[in-house]
């Protein structure tokens, strides 16, 4: 008798918690945008260029390394940060600079931003900069983009498709 009793109230707990779980996973519904609003995601991770460029070892330099030392040029490691610059609608709507990752600051640079804003048609300018030695930006994309309510644009860069890609 008291082992019936445990199987039904051990048979009701998963009932109560089967339905809690089937209840919280269609209710309340979940609207990540307001109707009215679209999204722009700016994501990507980027090496930037060396921040020097290499020299070429002298003779006397390479008589003085160790001989599995001994590669004719020198290069530093360290890598330049990323500037982003984003206008919306001729108005700066964000700045960055992204410092490299790693320990001697020879990764990746990455950035994500979101941006919310009202649906339509905006004039979108993007601009970057992954060389220290330059002056201004290496890259520029200017655009006019419309979005619709709820939709995500998605802002990327890849230096080898071109550089700034809107997804």
């Amino acid at each position: 008798m008291a082992r019936a009793i445990s199987w039904t109230g051990q048979a009701l707990l998963y009932a109560l918690f089967a339905l809690i779980i089937g209840y919280f996973s269609s209710s309340p519904p979940y609207r990540h945008l307001p109707s009215d609003q679209a999204l722009i995601k700016l994501s990507f991770s980027h090496q930037g260029k060396l921040i020097a460029e290499c020299r070429q070892r002298t003779p006397e330099e390479l008589a003085k390394l160790a001989p599995n030392m001994r590669t004719p040029l020198d290069c530093q490691r360290e890598r330049s940060p990323v500037t982003v610059e984003i206008d919306l609608d001729g108005t700066p709507a964000y700045r960055h600079v992204a410092r490299p990752s790693g320990l001697s600051r020879d990764g990746a640079s990455t950035v994500y931003h979101r941006f919310t804003l009202p649906s339509g048609g905006h004039r979108l300018a993007i601009r970057l900069n992954d060389d220290a030695r330059a002056a201004g930006f290496n890259y520029r994309r200017e655009e006019m983009v419309s979005l619709k309510p709820g939709k995500v644009l998605v802002i990327d860069f890849n230096a080898e498709s071109g550089g700034i890609i809107l997804q």
